[in-house]
């Protein structure tokens, strides 16, 4: 077949998740529940970190921002897949998929190296408790914040310009429901076992490295926390808990994509819809179910919205009836 520059493709097509057209009905009506309680999820807990102060600290600081990444990850290819669940051809455009790989990168190595940093805020708190606010201060918190996101960004450039040089070529079908390199690459009119080792390689330095040091820094936590005897070692444990839980359902899916490859695309799908679907609507359930600051946090917005109501129908009620009762 005829290789073809990137510049003369203009769209391609996606097979999706299913081609039976009852089955995509159903998880049409999955995934957009799916989809709104992640978002509706993820925008809670930001609200309720930015205007309860009892959660104003480093870990919340934290939280609010991994629940923003959370909620663009998902945003990345979830509502275009619910949209071509109705929807024939389920095409798309050159520049749309090549945002795709490069969105999804650039928010899935930022959210790993947030975790990191995660980690690292449990450490100081846990194993440096008497200088935990001088060394997590805003600055520092900020700083490390904005150094996962320029993390994110080099490694979905580097991602981006390796995709950009493939000549593709033949039928421009991709076997998923959204764009990513590999599914690119399987499409290029060339040898592309070395671009699948470079490209692996490039996802391996990320997604290894954090995963390794996540599992450094939360064995020493766990035995910190094992030799103290003190009231605060179960709750600093269950918080290590919720955490260790979010790293997994996150990490391994994308080690079974981008490093460690099993080319098995029922598999590679539904870990695909694993990490962008599901991961983003289980952290908000872990962290708030898990978290009893949290859990209280919605008992008094719950309780400070419900006397509102109470006191507005109060005072209409006493208007009403001003001439007939006192107020």
């Amino acid at each position: 077949m005829d290789g073809r520059n990137q510049s003369m493709v203009s769209e391609f097509v996606l097979l999706g998740l299913s081609h039976s057209q009852d089955l995509q009905v159903f998880l049409f009506i999955i995934f957009l529940m799916f989809y709104l309680l992640i978002v509706s999820g993820n925008i809670v807990i930001m609200v309720l970190i930015a205007i309860d102060r009892n959660l104003h600290s480093p870990m919340y600081f934290f939280l609010a921002n991994l629940s923003f990444v959370d909620m663009w990850l998902s945003s990345v290819s979830t509502p275009k897949m619910i949209a071509d669940f109705l929807r024939k051809n389920k095409t798309i455009s050159f520049a749309g998929c090549m945002s795709q790989v490069f969105f999804a990168h650039c928010i899935g190595a930022g959210e790993m190296v947030l975790l990191v940093v995660m980690a690292y805020d449990r450490y100081v708190a846990i194993c440096k408790p008497l200088h935990y606010f001088t060394i997590m201060n805003l600055k520092r918190c900020t700083g490390l914040v904005l150094t996962s996101w320029t993390i994110g960004f080099v490694h979905a450039l580097s991602q981006l310009v390796a995709v950009l040089q493939v000549p593709l070529c033949g039928p421009m079908e991709i076997d998923s429901f959204f764009c990513d390199i590999p599914l690119v690459i399987n499409i290029a009119c060339m040898d592309s076992h070395d671009l699948d080792t470079l490209v692996n390689a490039d996802c391996g330095v990320v997604i290894v490295t954090c995963f390794v040091l996540l599992l450094i820094s939360y064995t020493y936590i766990l035995f910190t926390v094992h030799q103290s005897s003190n009231s605060g070692a179960s709750k600093a444990l269950s918080t290590c808990t919720a955490h260790i839980t979010v790293v997994m359902i996150f990490f391994v899916p994308c080690i079974f994509i981008y490093v460690w490859p099993l080319n098995i695309t029922w598999l590679d799908k539904f870990l695909a819809v694993f990490y962008s679907v599901f991961a983003p609507l289980l952290n908000p359930a872990i962290y708030t179910l898990r978290n009893k600051e949290m859990r209280n946090s919605m008992k008094r917005l719950k309780s400070y919205f419900m006397n509102k109501k109470v006191n507005t129908y109060t005072q209409k009620n006493c208007y009403k009836y001003l001439k007939f009762t006192f107020c």
